[in-house]
């Protein structure tokens, strides 16, 4: 298939898959006519390239998974270097985790801060509060 049939399937761009080439992600393979062409392996690589990237993993983070496709694996996740990179993911992920949960901690405390503040310098007293909404 040409570069654009490709890009369709994958329901991704010709210039991502432009770039993708240039990484060494995809392989560079021209017909006699001087367009790219690309296969269902292609498919599969660049599948597995965009499953990564929405879980948030950054383009060279994809190589081991693909690079394990290329090795003839079932799984882009069945090498070893691949489960190095979930492991890795994994780590990142549970000090961002712990990060926006101190983050929540600390807006929730300014919140109730000035909710007090706020109720105290009503002259009647507070407002009241819809108990769904908090």
């Amino acid at each position: 298939m040409r570069i654009g049939e490709l890009a369709e399937r994958a329901g991704t761009t010709t210039r991502a898959l432009r770039y993708y080439e240039s990484r060494g992600l995809l392989p560079a393979r021209r017909a006699v006519n001087g367009y790219r062409t690309y296969d269902e392996e292609d498919l599969r690589l660049l599948q597995q390239i965009r499953t990564l990237q929405d879980f948030g993993f950054d383009l060279e983070e994809t190589r081991p998974f693909v690079d394990c496709l290329r090795a003839g694996h079932p799984a882009g996740d069945s090498c070893p270097a691949s489960l190095d990179v979930y492991r890795r993911k994994l780590a990142e992920l549970d000090v961002l985790i712990g990060q926006l949960s101190a983050v929540r901690t600390e807006v929730g405390a300014q919140l109730a801060r000035a909710e007090l503040e706020a109720d105290a310098a009503m002259p009647g007293g507070p407002e009241p509060r819809c108990e769904l909404t908090d």
